[in-house]
């Protein structure tokens, strides 16, 4: 084959149905190799003809889809300068739209010699690495449309592709853990039947498993160790076509896009799967890696990690932020996808060391035309100083609101003098949000996510059991705020067992009930178990895949999940686009008040209930008069929605209250009760006005106010 100069742009190998074009960014290289590899791993080297503006490129005609290729890189080797080129080592394209195979640990993976670190390694490593494939881009969408749900409407679901649908019985087993088994009729139908909006994957960038674990017959199920930011992981394609993952992953969106459902995916940018400097070379560090890898500034031969995987891109480096900013446009135009949630968004903050929302990655979001439209959401903390930043991201985006899940995990546990805090998250954090005129939407909110206890180990264990993952049980976090219901662990206790069940949906419905957007973790809703092990990033097999043979009590928990959202979209008073004025707002007039805080005995809460310690029980009141602009009523004719109020009761005894008088509403009637899970809007139970109510120990109520 021959090589020709080719363009600069764009980076990567690029089709145009003649032959590849192939550019590589190297601000360090003094040769660059374009390493073609055949079917019996034969390897042609082209040497790439030009250099512009330290991109090195060049044209293959006739490579086209399905071609295998890696690079080698010809420069300094100088580690003590932060220099580590080494042409023994074929290094993955950054830019590469689809990868083939995956690492095996050989020991040649190592850029230096194990033996004098000072020396470059030479074994090389064909045979040994993952390639880059050359795909074709054409694809036929068939009118696909983005579903465009605002974030108000917005019910996020995260799942992850393998866990999700490895046990589905309704899915083939060979989709099963794939892009295709995630868009089998089968698993979208539930998560529309469960009134989901927007679907949060896990990671499904390409990413590397580690040695460390392979070795103890472990892996890496998450996949929170990007080395591809522009390809689909190729573990998950049902397709041994080479490529194919790509056509699939387009196949999935555009199903789950048919169905009214958002892609969103969980990117990792903030660092990459070669580790440290003692970790593997496969692409980045042999390309460039002083300029893709924040260096310790006085002692470059070492990684300045606020990751705690041994490294952190360089987020004041050019070629990183368009490395960053080109991946995510490509998953938004090409891939279709709906937006991103960042993992460990404050390393992304970190332009030189500490977190600032100036930086120049937010100013790259905040102007480019196609990322800024998108859903955009931060987990606002990494583990460096000053890393946990919830509430500090710029106005554009939405976070993780950490403390929403402190709060509502201590509340429901019964701690002391939670119920301020309480009253705030269940309104939206505007504590967190609004002094820089965010709304409730900049908050994600949540109880349960993938790292940590699922829902229902949440309310069953109090210590973790993460022995099964090799590290003696002391990985994974020890300060849970869960809550045992009296014993530790599975048990035949039935009282034990219902409350374990009502604290679930107390869980849930506070979830579903609170302004702002909520997530729940996939499984929670079918009572998932991890057996008390709240950190199985490495456990791929039946300890965090779904079970889908529900019994009695897990049906029951499925259908409450789905009435509770149903409840949250069909009312907009649980929903609202600002945060609600209190009667403080509105001058003491509680009559014109959209939220209203009231004690069990029915008075307005005072300055000093709130931080009471035998204060364990309210009542929130939400006015749905005249509700303009909301989804479900029409601005031009505003219309009065119904009005809700929630009681609630995290002691363990029951707390009797009594019903706001007729300024707030003549009658109610409960539709909604975590201590009556079959209860509904149908049976029509009715209470007059200053009447008295028993709410039972841990649980939760809802009514809606009767016209008359």
């Amino acid at each position: 084959m021959r090589i020709t100069a080719g363009r600069p742009f764009p980076l990567g190998a690029s089709y145009d149905g003649h032959g590849t074009n192939f550019a590589l960014f190297s601000g360090c290289a003094e040769k660059v190799e374009l390493c073609l590899v055949g079917e019996d791993d034969q390897e042609l080297r082209l040497t790439l003809p030009e250099v512009d503006g330290d991109i090195w490129h060049g044209y293959v005609p006739g490579a086209g889809p399905g071609t295998r290729y890696g690079y080698r890189v010809h420069g300094p080797w100088d580690p003590p300068r932060g220099m580590r080129c080494n042409p023994a080592k074929l290094l993955l394209d950054p830019y590469a739209t689809a990868v083939d195979g995956q690492i095996d640990g050989h020991p040649s993976l190592c850029g230096h010699d194990p033996d004098a670190p000072g020396r470059p390694d030479e074994r090389d490593t064909l045979g040994h690495v993952p390639l880059g494939v050359v795909t074709d881009p054409a694809f036929d969408w068939e009118g696909d449309r983005r579903p465009g749900h605002p974030y108000h409407s917005t019910v996020l679901y995260e799942a992850h592709v393998k866990g999700m649908t490895q046990l589905h019985p309704q899915v083939p087993d060979e989709l099963r853990g794939t892009y295709a088994g995630m868009a089998h009729p089968a698993v979208v139908d539930h998560l529309r039947s469960l009134g989901v909006t927007a679907l949060e994957l896990m990671p499904v960038h390409q990413f590397t498993q580690d040695g460390f674990l392979t070795d103890q017959g472990l892996s890496n199920y998450w996949g929170y160790n990007t080395i591809g930011f522009f390809a689909p992981h190729n573990a998950y394609a049902s397709t041994d076509h080479r490529g194919g993952q790509v056509r699939e992953f387009k196949s999935m969106v555009k199903a789950l896009h048919a169905a009214g459902i958002e892609v969103i995916l969980d990117v990792v940018y903030n660092h990459t799967a070669e580790g440290n400097e003692m970790g593997p070379t496969l692409s980045f560090r042999g390309i460039d890696n002083a300029s893709y890898y924040r260096l310790v500034d006085d002692s470059p031969g070492h990684y300045f990690d606020t990751t705690g995987t041994g490294n952190s891109l360089l987020m004041r480096h050019p070629n990183v932020l368009q490395l960053i900013m080109d991946s995510l446009r490509y998953w938004v135009t090409e891939m279709h996808v709906d937006g991103f949630r960042f993992d460990l968004a404050a390393t992304l903050a970190r332009q030189f060391h500490e977190v600032d929302r100036l930086s120049s990655f937010f100013d790259l979001v905040q102007q480019d035309p196609v990322v800024s439209r998108v859903k955009l959401i931060a987990e606002p903390w990494d583990i460096g100083d000053g890393g946990y930043q919830v509430g500090n991201f710029p106005t554009l985006w939405s976070e993780w609101n950490g403390r929403y899940r402190d709060t509502v995990r201590g509340f429901w546990r019964g701690d002391r003098q939670t119920v301020g805090e309480f009253a705030e998250r269940l309104l939206g954090s505007s504590d967190l949000y609004q002094h820089d005129r965010r709304r409730p939407r900049a908050g994600i909110n949540f109880a349960v996510a993938h790292d940590g206890f699922t829902l229902r180990d949440l309310v069953s264990y109090e210590e973790r059991r993460n022995e099964a993952n090799g590290e003696d049980g002391r990985d994974g976090e020890s300060a849970n705020r869960s809550f045992n219901c009296g014993i530790e662990g599975p048990t035949d206790d039935p009282a034990v067992n219902r409350l374990r069940a009502r604290q679930q949906r107390n869980i849930l419905a506070t979830l579903l009930l609170s302004q702002g957007v909520p997530m729940l973790a996939h499984g929670d809703e079918l009572g998932r178990t991890q057996q008390g092990n709240n950190n199985v990033y490495c456990q791929d097999n039946t300890l965090s895949w779904i079970d889908w043979e529900l019994d009695e009590e897990r049906e029951g928990l499925l259908e409450f999940t789905r009435r509770l959202v149903a409840l949250r979209h069909g009312q907009p008073v649980l929903r609202r686009r600002r945060f609600l004025r209190g009667p403080e707002e509105q001058g003491g007039r509680v009559e014109e008040a959209e939220a209203v805080w009231l004690r069990p005995d029915g008075e307005l809460m005072a300055e000093d209930d709130w931080g009471r310690d035998d204060a364990h029980a309210l009542a929130l009141y939400l006015c749905g008069d005249e509700i303009r602009g909301e989804e479900t009523i029409d601005p031009a004719r505003p219309r009065q929605a119904d009005s809700l109020l929630i009681l609630v009761n995290s002691w363990s005894q029951e707390v009797r209250f009594q019903l706001p008088p007729a300024s707030f509403g003549p009658a109610w009637t409960v539709v909604l009760d975590t201590a009556d899970p079959d209860l509904t809007d149908a049976d029509e139970v009715e209470f007059k006005e200053s009447s008295t109510i028993s709410l039972t120990a841990h649980s939760l109520r809802v009514l809606r106010r009767l016209q008359r």
